[in-house]
């Protein structure tokens, strides 16, 4: 049986999450019919959404349900810009797919301008550049809470009080963190938040946007005003599965990354920890090895029965470096010989002790490729 080390893709679900997800889809009733049966999937509905928003730190009626992490960011990114009189974007470099290209595409279709935020050699947001980059046109800033590649935590906190300064909502794409790190949506004073629920062992295609009281989002969506921001018949059984990942959600501690980093250090001298050292994702721990390709390692170590990754899951089967890497500085070639493993609730130390143990041949015969 295959070593499961690529959390951040998604997460293994719960059988108590599995068992819910069963049981509300023999539900029958729409959520927004009157009758008996109806109102039975609303109030499931309705708890779970309650469920959701206590384990974010908002209110029930700040949860919008989405399709998932990537519409809840397209909603709250777009949502925001459509509401707003004014025309710019601010945004850090090395931020996931869904950002770039809901970003991209209001540059191009929208008439939106679009200011991009360095970050340093860990992947961390200038906050200096940030600073000079607010202005009285900013309509939105938008930002990860945790590299999802790096693993890398951002200072959302000092980007929201800079923002407010100048009146500008700031969008969080916490999927990454959720789950991981403790979110506050109400003392992190975000605008909008961004979640998906496969990422902590809840169902694929169910994500969430919060969308605090005082914020106005204009729709993706249009047709029938279910929920602020979002129409369409919302998906009870989803929704309860959700619910309850999000009540199993525990701290997460650092030791089982730090024994697999320190192995792997210790394991292939030439391997280097991308990153923040300190301040990264408990279950993150993200390599490139000098002179290989990351996918040929990938393949070497999925043979000897190891699931990782060389990135971002959206990504997955696209033969190029790795956006975020390259925004730290990065030589393409460099950039190219990396590997993601994610570590969650269901990782031993066997199994991070049995990749170390693989690592080393692993390495070995993806430089020998790389030089044939």
């Amino acid at each position: 049986m295959a070593i499961y080390l690529d959390y951040a893709a998604t997460a293994p679900m719960p059988p108590a999450v599995v068992d819910a997800y069963a049981s509300a889809l023999r539900l029958v009733g729409n959520p927004s019919s009157i009758h008996s049966q109806g109102q039975d999937a609303k109030r499931v509905l309705e708890e779970a959404r309650e469920l959701v928003a206590a384990s974010l730190g908002a209110d029930r009626v700040e949860v919008t349900f989405t399709g998932g992490g990537t519409e809840a960011v397209n909603l709250g990114i777009k949502g925001l810009y459509w509401s707003s009189p004014r025309s710019r974007i601010v945004v850090p470099r090395a931020e996931h797919h869904a950002t770039i290209e809901a970003v991209e595409w209001l540059e191009q279709h929208e008439g939106a301008e679009v200011t991009w935020v360095p970050v340093d050699s860990v992947g961390r947001i200038d906050l200096v550049a940030l600073a000079g980059a607010l202005g009285d046109d900013v309509a939105l800033v938008t930002m990860l809470m945790a590299n999802n590649e790096i693993g890398t935590i951002q200072p959302v906190a000092e980007v929201v009080a800079l923002a407010a300064a100048h009146g500008i909502p700031v969008h969080v794409d916490a999927i990454a963190a959720y789950g991981y790190l403790p979110v506050d949506f109400h003392a992190l004073g975000a605008a909008a938040l961004s979640v998906s629920a496969h990422k902590i062992g809840g169902p694929v295609g169910l994500g969430a946007l919060l969308i605090s009281r005082a914020t106005t989002i204009t729709p993706l969506v249009h047709g029938g005003s279910q929920q602020r921001g979002r129409s369409g018949t919302q998906d009870a059984a989803g929704a309860a599965a959700f619910g309850v990942a999000a009540s199993l959600i525990a701290p997460h501690g650092t030791a089982l990354r730090d024994r697999l980093i320190a192995g792997v250090v210790e394991a292939v001298p030439g391997a280097v920890l991308r990153g923040d050292p300190v301040d990264r994702l408990p279950g993150n721990a993200h390599f490139t090895f000098p002179g290989c390709e990351g996918d040929s390692l990938l393949f070497l170590l999925d043979s000897a029965g190891f699931s990782v990754s060389t990135g971002s899951a959206c990504q997955a089967g696209v033969p190029e470096a790795s956006h975020v890497l390259l925004a730290l500085g990065l030589d393409e070639p460099t950039a190219r010989g990396a590997l993601r493993f994610t570590l969650g609730a269901g990782t031993t130390e066997a199994e991070v002790d049995a990749l170390v143990a693989a690592l080393p041949g692993a390495v070995r015969r993806a430089s020998m490729a790389g030089l044939a």
